[in-house]
């Protein structure tokens, strides 16, 4: 099983250092931190200067931890490592909704909905993998990367700009 720093690591190698695309409605970024992301939680300092240390403190406090992440992670390494990296590329409450939807289509048990997550959506999980197993969680899994893929997707569709990372995204964050 990784350890929440270990699933942080994998995050900073794939998204890399810094980041500057005029296309990206997100701005400039490193480690995949965009900047508004930094200036909120106290980096007042260049982007391309973002120690790394930072942006693991940034991947623990606003995305591991605010959103019961590394309580998802007790339950499931490989649910909480997707909801990560679905988090760190479309915001960490869009991850959650994902995990609320896919787990209420899945008639996993009462599921709380709006992307925060709660006692109720844990043990949803928890129930469903019980019941389900292995096979349950890659399940799991392919729902979670197809309600990932159809936003990709939809941003594409919206925002002309964005055609251009939607090969991208769908290559490197979409697996099955």
């Amino acid at each position: 099983m990784k350890t929440v720093d270990e699933m942080i690591g994998e995050i900073l190698k794939r998204e890399g250092g810094y980041v500057y695309h005029p296309d990206d409605a997100g701005g400039a970024t490193k480690y995949g931190i965009t900047e508004r992301t930094a200036r909120r939680n106290g980096w007042s300092g260049e982007m391309r200067d973002l120690p790394e240390a930072k942006a693991r403190e940034i991947y623990r406090d606003e995305y591991l931890r605010a959103q019961g992440l590394d309580l998802v992670a007790e339950v499931s390494q490989r649910i909480a490592a997707e909801l990560l990296d679905t988090g760190v590329n479309m915001g960490p409450r869009t991850a959650i909704m994902f995990l609320e939807r896919a787990l209420g289509a899945l008639s996993a048990g009462p599921i709380e909905r709006g992307g925060k997550g709660g006692e109720r959506t844990l043990a949803a999980l928890a129930g469903f993998l019980a019941k389900r197993g292995k096979e349950g969680e890659r399940v799991l899994l392919v729902a979670l990367n197809c309600l990932q893929g159809e936003r990709y997707i939809e941003l594409a569709e919206k925002r002309e700009q964005n055609r251009i990372f939607l090969y991208g995204w769908l290559a490197r964050r979409v697996e099955i």
